[in-house]
């Protein structure tokens, strides 16, 4: 059977006795002879057939076996494409133009020249009458530090703190001095202004807040003496300067003062703390918060003075808004040269500006702003919204916020970068805007005049009172001002905070509408509002957020425990 097998293959592959044939390789079937079966013409096609495919065998040979031409390839095809496009005109290609991204360019002008006619035939709104709708719910809250009624111990000793800084940077000074004195059961000296040469105010404790209530009002809490007691000094050789002086960290724990700074003041009985602003962290035990709060809201009232002049110009502000049921808006504008020029921004002076600005950053921070690798991108401040808001943006807003041209303004500033110019849009939105150089007499203010502080005080305080208070720039000042209002208005803030990068971009439109330009500012307003009864959170200051720490709602505040001496 396996011969028989065997030769019926054999016969089918064309020969007697021949072996067995494997498969044909497919990779290899294509190129194999044709069969004769197929005639006479057929054999002509495929021979001519099977060339063309032995051709480009041997080309594909060929390349294979020097593979470096294909790197040669793409060269072969970027000169081809040059010399293609060398023989096209580009006149017709577009080209592509560089645009300034949106919010980089100051074109506040062009916008308010432009929407000024809808903006006045547009005054039917007054949003003094309905700016505040946002309240707690189930109450408001009420300040209630309460009074320690227990006598303080012996003191552990003296401690001696310069407040440096404006104004309301030593206010922060004082009141973390009380605070710590009060939690090491120490002896606080009043504290000493420092001079300093941008604010250039020479005034004592004294001179701006009311020291005999200070002292009274501290107590139960903290002594407060006025100056260093003879035989303490007579240890140091009346000389201050052989104190010794702590250099404390920036927002230093309060356990820092208790492990570190108490026991030197117990050795020494009296000791320094130079410079001593921002020298106490945010976040503390409520026992020192309680201090804080006490210190701030309480004990510091302005001296009999100023606090004379600021009722009478907060009497006259309210009289000259009878028509709002004696209700006026505070703006507190940071336009001054040394602000312009410290942020960096371009307005539109053109190199006049620039001139100007430059000469004034190296006045006041030489080589700051002009050391190797500073590099300055204008365009990116505005954007982040950091420039100060110009007089021309504060109306344009307020009026988008739907304030009237009736409404009063009580501007709190100091001297305005060219004034003549910069303000003359404002008071063409507002024309009953009002400064206290405006309602009080040269001979009121003779006695503030050339104290900065002082001024920045009068200015505090009729803020403060005001039915809307609108902020523009950070700092201490509207920071101080929000806590304070909100200590006095049952927790909200009646603070208009704007969006500044969002101003930057909607004062940078070039195509936007009145009506849209309104609708977008009344959103941001009622945004304000919303965020006016905020209570404090982590690292956020007790100055600026009172609540909890400061007010109840309904828990009150706990008693600090003085520290005994060991």
């Amino acid at each position: 059977m396996q011969h028989h097998a065997y030769s019926r293959l054999g016969s089918f592959g064309g020969g007697a006795g021949a072996a067995p044939s494997p498969p044909s390789s497919p990779r290899r079937a294509w190129g194999r002879r044709p069969s004769a079966k197929g005639g006479a013409g057929a054999g002509k096609a495929a021979g001519g057939g099977g060339a063309a495919r032995r051709a480009a065998r041997a080309v594909l040979a060929a390349l294979l076996r020097r593979q470096a031409v294909f790197l040669f390839a793409p060269l072969l095809y970027v000169a081809a494409m040059l010399l293609y496009m060398g023989s096209i005109s580009l006149d017709g290609v577009p080209r592509i133009i560089s645009r300034p991204a949106p919010g980089s360019l100051y074109r506040s002008p062009q916008l308010y020249a432009r929407l000024r006619p809808e903006m006045d035939a547009d005054n039917a709104t007054d949003a003094l009458a309905t700016v505040w709708r946002h309240a707690y719910k189930g109450g408001v809250w009420q300040p209630c530090i309460s009074n320690n009624t227990y006598g303080l111990p012996e003191p552990n000793g003296y401690i001696y703190v310069e407040a440096n800084g404006g104004l309301n940077q030593q206010r922060t000074s004082i009141c973390n001095a009380v605070a710590v004195a009060g939690f090491l059961n120490a002896t606080l000296v009043i504290p000493n202004f420092h001079y300093h040469s941008i604010w250039r105010d020479p005034s004592k404790f004294s001179d701006i807040y009311d020291q005999d209530h200070f002292v009274q009002r501290l107590k139960n809490d903290v002594r407060v003496v006025d100056k260093v007691p003879g035989f303490i000094m007579e240890r140091f050789s009346n000389n201050l300067s052989n104190v010794y002086n702590f250099k404390i960290k920036a927002w230093s724990p309060i356990q820092y003062y208790k492990d570190v700074v108490l026991p030197k003041l117990i050795e020494e009985r009296l000791i320094r703390i130079s410079p001593f602003a921002n020298r106490l962290s945010v976040d503390a035990p409520p026992a020192v918060q309680r201090l804080r709060c006490l210190a701030n809201f309480e004990a510091l009232k302005f001296s009999k003075p100023i606090t004379a002049l600021s009722d009478t110009l907060i009497s006259r502000m309210r009289e000259k808004s009878v028509e709002n049921n004696g209700k006026y808006v505070a703006v507190h504008l940071r336009f001054e040269e040394d602000m312009v020029a410290f942020s960096c921004c371009v307005f539109d002076g053109g190199d006049e500006e620039k001139k100007e600005l430059d000469e004034a950053r190296e006045r006041g921070w030489r080589g700051k702003f002009t050391r190797p690798g500073r590099v300055i991108r204008p365009g990116a401040i505005r954007m982040n919204g950091k420039c100060p808001l110009t007089p021309l943006e504060v109306g344009l807003m307020l009026r988008g916020m739907g304030f009237s041209n009736k409404t009063s303004i009580y501007l709190a500033s100091g001297r305005i970068y060219k004034a003549e110019k910069n303000m003359a849009p404002l008071l063409e939105m507002f024309p009953l805007l009002q400064t206290k150089e405006t309602l009080a007499s040269d001979e009121e203010l003779a006695p503030f005049k050339n104290f900065s502080s002082r001024m920045a005080a009068i200015d505090y305080s009729v803020c403060v009172h005001s039915e809307v208070f609108v902020t523009t720039q950070g700092g201490n000042f509207p920071h101080f001002l929000l806590g304070h209002r909100r200590y006095l208005y049952g927790g909200h803030s009646k603070t208009i905070k704007p969006d500044k990068r969002r101003l930057a971009i909607l004062f940078d439109s070039p195509r936007i509408g009145w009506k849209s330009l309104k609708r977008q500012l009344l959103n941001m307003r009622s945004h304000s509002d919303a965020k006016g009864i905020q209570m404090k959170r982590a690292n956020e200051s007790v100055y600026t957020f009172p609540s909890p720490d400061c007010m109840c709602h309904p828990n009150k505040s706990e008693r600090p425990k003085p520290i005994q001496a060991r």
